[in-house]
């Protein structure tokens, strides 16, 4: 009986990754989404709104230091989300809720054609 070496079915796994994200079920998937969204909002945001933010606005201060950069920012960021504080949370849920207001609008325009075609 001949088996597939651990390394050559994670190879392959690794060449068809829309093959087996379709092959794990609905939860497992919408688990992944969300802790994709998750992960972006927690460790990129910080980065992107750094970026912008420098680009359009300037450089970021950081108490005595007048040009602080992205890292200044991002600890500031992870200060206020362990206080609590709202803005800082929703930056970092901003992509889990974008995710899940284009998924509700969708949902709600495939409810509204339906109805069209009856």
């Amino acid at each position: 009986m001949a088996t597939t070496p651990p390394t050559e079915a994670l190879l392959e796994r690794l060449r068809h990754p829309r093959q087996s994200f379709d092959a794990l079920s609905r939860t497992v998937r919408e688990v992944i989404v969300a802790g994709a969204a998750l992960t972006v909002g927690l460790f990129l945001m910080p980065f992107l709104v750094w970026l912008a933010g420098n680009r359009f606005l300037g450089p970021y201060t950081h108490g005595d230091d007048p040009r602080a950069g992205p890292w200044a920012l991002f600890a500031d960021y992870v200060v206020g989300l362990a206080h609590g504080s709202a803005v800082f949370w929703v930056v970092a849920l901003g992509p889990l809720v974008l995710l899940c207001a284009i998924r509700g609008f969708l949902i709600l325009l495939r409810q509204v054609q339906a109805l069209g075609r009856d």
